[in-house]
């Protein structure tokens, strides 16, 4: 199938007062309809830049260069008028904090269906009709009565949902989660999570997952990306990433996830900080906080992304054979 969203060579860098923040540098990935592409790593990693550069919403003062493919439509040559409506109609999306992505003085009725509207071309009738639909298939009790209630009215989880059945308004084709669960309990993280998979199945729709938690990753994605100092180190199936890391860095976000058998032991944590956009080491971003140092010239030459097995890359010098390559 041919991919929803595809990426390539993608490269951002930001203008500061203190110099070039290289926020992205030659990225690669693509998501395919009914697929969910896990984009993982650190805070300041590049993983939400990636995506915000992709769909035309990164700064102002961003330069971005490389190629971006909605289904056969190239994005970085369009106009913003030209990628807004493409984005609107075609790109749903599902922010961190719901309660920052709501406005209060509008009920969450008028929030829905204002995308509607403006996309499809629905009546100010046919909108309502068509919130207080997605409001129902997001699992909102009496959607009837609930479209006319304000956002302080609902609970974190529920305006989560509700921020959910925004960005289905317009039937996309892609829907972009950016930590959509981290605000909120583990319980109603669970649900959103239960929540967007089967909607998916469903509709269909490919998702790219943003964050941190590979607990989540583990459960919903079918592809992941890691990302590092603004670039993939590692990627692949999700069950040959997680089940035969091949790079350090990935090996250590899998040791440092907390594990309930384990007793209540101390947490494993990555020695160091990640590096700063305005100052990215000369080879591999991950060697100053490196355990393994496998090969000098990580220090001072970009390891290049090599396969490992069908379908999974690794950045390095040294790759690990697969378990079907070593027999």
């Amino acid at each position: 199938m041919k991919p929803v969203l595809a990426v390539e060579d993608l490269t951002v860098t930001i203008g500061t007062r203190r110099g070039p923040a290289h926020a992205v540098a030659g990225v690669d990935w693509a998501v395919r309809p009914g697929e969910t592409l896990a984009l993982v790593g650190e805070s300041g990693s590049g993983k939400s830049m990636s995506v915000l550069a992709a769909t035309g919403l990164a700064p102002r003062t961003a330069r971005v260069t490389g190629r971006v493919h909605l289904h056969d439509t190239e994005l970085t040559g369009l106009t913003e008028e030209r990628r807004r409506r493409l984005r609107g109609r075609h790109i749903g999306f599902v922010f961190q904090d719901p309660m920052t992505s709501l406005n209060p003085v509008l009920t969450v009725g008028r929030q829905v269906t204002e995308a509607a509207e403006e996309h499809l071309a629905l009546t100010r009738r046919a909108a309502r009709s068509r919130a207080v639909e997605l409001l129902d298939l997001v699992g909102i009790p009496s959607a009837g009565q609930r479209v006319d209630a304000y956002p302080h009215q609902f609970s974190g989880g529920m305006r989560q949902r509700v921020v959910i059945a925004m960005a289905l308004a317009c039937e996309p084709d892609l829907l972009i989660a950016d930590e959509p669960t981290t605000a909120l309990d583990v319980t109603t993280q669970a649900q959103i999570v239960e929540l967007v998979a089967d909607l998916q199945q469903r509709l269909g729709t490919a998702v790219v997952w943003i964050t941190h938690d590979l607990g989540v990753v583990a459960g919903i994605a079918d592809t992941v990306a890691v990302m590092y100092g603004g670039r993939i180190l590692e990627q692949g199936p999700v069950d040959a990433v997680f089940g035969a890391p091949s790079h350090p860095y990935t090996g250590a976000l899998l040791a440092a996830r907390p594990d309930p058998a384990a007793g209540g032991g101390d947490l494993v944590t990555i020695a160091g900080a990640p590096p700063s956009p305005l100052d990215l080491p000369a080879g591999c971003a991950f060697w100053p906080r490196c355990p393994v140092r496998g090969d000098a010239r990580c220090e001072h030459e970009l390891p290049p992304l090599v396969p490992v097995s069908a379908g999974h890359q690794v950045r390095t010098f040294y790759p690990k054979p697969s378990d079907g390559e070593r027999r």
